[in-house]
C-alpha cells in the first residue's frame, strides 16, 4: 500500500539567546518588527524526518521513526519517504527564506543520516548534506540553530540495547554530538540537545502513540513491547543525564573556541485550574511538576521534584552523587516548544493501584475549552496527527 508523505509545516519561531517560544494562531494579531527587542529573531524550524526525506538514499539507516510509519501505525498513515524532500531542495528552501525575511532558522540533525550504525562511522554523503546546508544559510545571513535529537534514534541502537530506556545510550549520544560539535560548530553557535522530551515520555513509552511504540496493557494499545509503568521514566532519566553529558563535552571542548551555547528544549503548554475547588488546583500544580519540573528541576537543583518522587516512589530513577553534580545547571538557555494553554482538572477516576502509568502518575484532565471533552493525556492522536510528527 503506498503511504502519503508527511509534508513539512511551518512554524512561526521566536529565537533569542536564551529563550526559544514557538507561537501558533497569531495571524489575527497586528505585530511589526520594531515591537520585538534587539536580539530577538524571526525564524523557521523544521525536524528532520519530517522535513529531508531521501530516507534510503546516501547511506542513511532507518531511525525508529521509519520503522513506526512503515509499520502503519502513524494516524495519518503517513511515512517521512519523501516528506518535503529537503535533502534535494534545501538551496530553494534558503532562498525562499531568505525573500520572506526570516532571521533564524532551527533544524535537526539525522543521528541515522550522519553516524548510519549509530555509532562508529560518519557517514560522508550525509557529513556533505548537512555542511552544504549550513554554508548556504551562512551565504544567506540567516542565523543557524541545530537540535540534535527529535525522537529519531538510529533504529540499530533501537535493537541492539532498547534505546532510550538504556544508559548506554548516554555514550552513544555523547559520541554523535561530539561529531555534531566538532564538523559543524565552527558555524553553528546555538546548540539544543533534545527537543521536547518531557512529553515524548508519555507519546513514547507509555501510550505508545509515537514511535518507538512502546507500552503495556492496560495502559496502551497496539503497541510493540514496552512497560508503561517504568519506561517513561527511564527515557527522562537517560535523556537528562546524555543531555549533561553533551553539555559537559561542549563546554569542556569547543564553547571557548566556538563561542557557542547549550540548552535542551521542552513541549510547553500553560494551565489554568477549570474550577477554584482545591482539587483542581492541586492536579494544575501536579501536571506543572510533570510537564516542566520533572526536566526543570534536577537541571537546576540536581533531583527530581519532591512530588514526582513521592507520587512515583521506586519506580523513579535516582541521581548518583556524580550524576546530581553532572545534571546541575547543564543548560545556557531552555527552549519553549509553546503551542496553547489548557484547563486541567483532577482525574477522580484514578484508582491508586500497585502498578501505575505515567498518565495516572499525573492524574489530570485537560480539555482545550471548558466545554471540551476532558483527556488524560498531554499528548494526543489528534496532535500527532495536525503536527505530523
Amino acid at each position: 500500500m503506498e503511504r502519503r508523505p508527511l509534508h513539512l509545516h511551518l512554524l512561526l519561531l521566536f529565537f533569542s539567546a536564551w529563550l526559544l517560544l514557538l507561537l501558533q494562531g497569531v495571524s489575527s494579531l497586528q505585530f511589526r518588527r520594531d515591537d520585538f527587542p534587539d536580539g530577538f529573531a524571526f525564524g523557521a524550524g523544521t525536524a528532520a524526518y519530517q522535513y529531508e526525506g531521501a530516507a534510503a538514499e546516501d547511506g542513511r539507516t532507518p531511525s525508529i521513526w521509519d520503522t513506526y510509519t512503515h509499520s502503519g501505525r502513524h494516524p495519518e498513515d503517513g511515512t517521512g519517504d519523501v516528506a518535503s524532500d529537503g535533502y534535494h531542495k534545501y538551496k530553494e528552501d534558503v532562498k525562499l527564506m531568505t525573500e520572506i525575511g526570516l532571521e533564524a532558522y532551527r533544524f535537526t540533525i539525522s543521528w541515522s543520516r550522519l553516524i548510519p550504525s549509530g555509532r562508529g562511522a560518519v557517514n560522508p554523503k550525509g557529513l556533505q548534506f548537512y555542511n552544504n546546508m549550513i554554508n548556504e544559510l551562512v551565504k544567506a545571513g540567516i542565523q543557524i540553530q541545530v537540535a540534535l535529537y527529535h525522537s529519531d534514534l538510529p533504529q540499530s541502537l533501537q535493537d541492539e540495547y532498547g534505546g532510550w530506556i538504556n544508559p548506554k545510550v548516554v555514550d552513544d549520544f555523547t559520541a554523535y554530538a561530539d561529531v555534531c560539535f566538532r564538523e559543524f560548530g565552527d558555524r553553528v553557535a546555538h546548540w539544543t540537545t533534545v527537543l521536547e522530551p518531557n512529553v515524548m515520555a508519555q507519546g513514547c513509552y507509555d501510550t505508545g502513540i509515537l514511535p518507538p511504540n512502546h507500552c503495556s496493557y492496560p495502559f496502551g494499545s497496539n503497541c510493540t513491547g514496552g512497560n508503561s509503568t517504568v519506561e517513561p521514566y527511564l527515557f527522562i532519566h537517560h535523556n537528562l543525564l546524555a543531555h549533561a553529558s553533551a553539555v559537559r563535552l561542549y563546554r569542556e571542548k569547543y564553547q571557548v573556541a566556538q563561542k557557542g551555547i547549550i540548552g535542551i528544549n521542552m513541549y510547553s503548554l500553560w494551565f489554568y485550574p477549570l474550577t477554584d475547588s482545591a482539587e483542581d488546583i492541586g492536579a494544575t500544580e501536579r501536571a506543572k511538576q510533570f510537564i516542566y519540573g520533572w526536566i526543570l528541576h534536577p537541571l537546576v537543583f540536581g533531583d527530581y521534584p519532591e512530588t514526582i518522587k513521592k507520587v512515583v516512589g521506586s519506580r523513579l530513577p535516582f541521581f548518583s552523587n556524580h550524576e546530581s553534580e553532572l545534571v546541575t545547571n547543564a543548560f545556557d538557555f531552555i527552549g519553549l516548544n509553546h503551542y496553547s494553554s489548557v484547563y486541567t482538572s483532577n482525574n477522580n477516576n484514578v484508582v491508586k493501584a500497585p502498578l501505575q502509568d505515567l498518565t495516572a502518575d499525573i492524574a489530570t484532565l485537560f480539555r482545550a475549552t471548558k466545554n471540551d471533552t476532558p483527556t488524560p493525556e498531554v499528548i494526543t492522536d489528534s496532535i500527532v496527527s495536525a503536527e505530523n510528527y
